[in-house]
């Protein structure tokens, strides 16, 4: 069963209405569905029957990567014309992956909407991944289950089922929340609170058991992904938008019922069990560099040496790679979420630059200039720590402060071997 909402109730707030016209604008994504439709029906003829039923579908999250937040999906079921499909908007052409990563980065990724066989995915999710299902059947008048439908048809078809997904306002989930606002309109009604987090933060029930994931999606976001969410914003996750769905309620001519009328679930098991917090290993790895690079700075310094190669060269080598892809999704990519990154103070882009100026004893004039901006930058993000409006990983103190340490010690005993000299 979806777990009701674990925050008060809040006040009432009406359900906006968003003109059908714009949503059928836009474009959608998926791989090739399973069953077939009546095409191109007039407009007074009726596709469903009144036996007919329209679900949210809601697949519970995964371990693997592409599952952790879940997926959601809409099943229309007609016992009478013979339809059960499942409409996916979740789906995906992998194809090259050098293209795909490419893409990916880049914001111009396009998802689909699929139409697939219900008895397939029902099968695929429990069997094959571990997945339970949870189907909440709509209590939906004939004419509002014949605009849904109709809706999906036509946004399944191949000139209009592309767009450019967007992981926190145009997904899965946010698609099929569009579409109840759409057919239903002042007729919705729920108790709505905000969160009383940010976007960013919204994420981290799911990802506790991935720490490093966990550290990465949070290195790569800035200050966009702190915006605080809203009750309508949070319905990018597939189980928030169940669980919306089922506080929801619709006004009909008979008065109000629920927006849900029934809830089954395959697959699903009281014994799932629950995701366990892994250790800290970023920060504890990152603790670990500190102490290595506080250790060989003071070893340097004491023995005359300029620097060790071995060590320097692969870290400011991944310092430069870090800060190029910081860089990159800030400043050219599509995401509105990676821009204005905090980090990207101690993950510099011209450290691939000093992995040339550090890989001999000598240290030119350019070399130390760069050493001291990279102290400089890291030392800036370590000095602000705590006034960040940008959230940031723990573990990115001990990391920005090793920079610190490493990049001005350099550029201190260069200087004095090159006075020496």
């Amino acid at each position: 069963m979806v777990e009701p909402p674990s925050a008060g109730t809040g006040n009432l707030r009406r359900f906006p209405r968003g003109p059908l016209a714009a949503l059928l604008s836009l474009l959608l994504a998926g791989p090739a569905g399973a069953q077939e439709a009546a095409s191109s029906p007039g407009a007074g003829e009726r596709l469903l029957s009144d036996s007919a039923r329209i679900s949210l579908v809601t697949i519970v999250p995964g371990d693997k990567v592409y599952s952790i937040f879940g997926h959601n999906a809409i099943r229309v079921y007609d016992p009478e014309r013979g339809i059960d499909i499942a409409y996916n908007y979740g789906t995906f052409d992998f194809g090259n992956p050098v293209v795909f990563s490419a893409k990916f980065l880049y914001g111009d990724l396009n998802y689909r909407l699929a139409r697939q066989s219900f008895e397939r995915m029902a099968s695929f999710y429990p069997l094959e991944e571990g997945r339970p299902i949870v189907e909440q059947r709509l209590d939906l008048d004939p004419q509002q289950r014949e605009e849904v439908y109709r809706f999906l048809e036509w946004n399944a078809a191949p000139e209009n089922a592309y767009y450019r997904y967007d992981f926190y306002y145009d997904n899965c989930a946010t698609r099929i929340r569009d579409l109840l606002e759409d057919v239903l309109g002042d007729q919705l009604e729920v108790e709505a609170v905000d969160p009383g987090v940010s976007m960013r933060q919204l994420l981290d029930p799911y990802l506790v058991a991935k720490p490093w994931l966990h550290f990465g999606m949070d290195v790569g976001q800035g200050l966009p992904a702190d915006v605080p969410a809203t009750w309508r914003s949070e319905l990018f996750l597939p189980d928030r938008l169940a669980v919306w769905a089922e506080a929801a309620r619709v006004l009909g001519p008979d008065g109000e019922r629920p927006l849900v009328a029934r809830i089954d679930s395959i697959g699903w098991s009281h014994a799932l069990p629950a995701r366990e917090a892994a250790p800290p290993w970023p920060a504890w790895l990152m603790a670990l560099f500190l102490a290595a690079v506080v250790v060989l700075t003071v070893l340097d310094a004491r023995g005359g040496r300029s620097g060790r190669p071995w060590f320097d060269v692969p870290v400011f080598a991944l310092l430069g790679v870090a800060g190029l892809l910081i860089g990159f999704l800030w400043f050219v990519s599509l995401h509105a979420v990676t821009r204005g990154n905090v980090n990207l103070l101690w993950a510099l882009p011209t450290g691939l630059a000093l992995v040339w100026g550090l890989r001999g004893a000598r240290r030119k004039p350019w070399v130390v200039v760069l050493l001291w901006i990279t102290a400089a930058g890291a030392g800036a993000f370590v000095g602000g720590w705590a006034l960040w409006s940008q959230e940031v990983p723990v573990a990115t103190l001990p990391l920005a402060l090793a920079v610190t340490i490493r990049a001005g010690g350099l550029a201190v005993l260069g200087r004095r071997a090159a006075a020496g000299s």
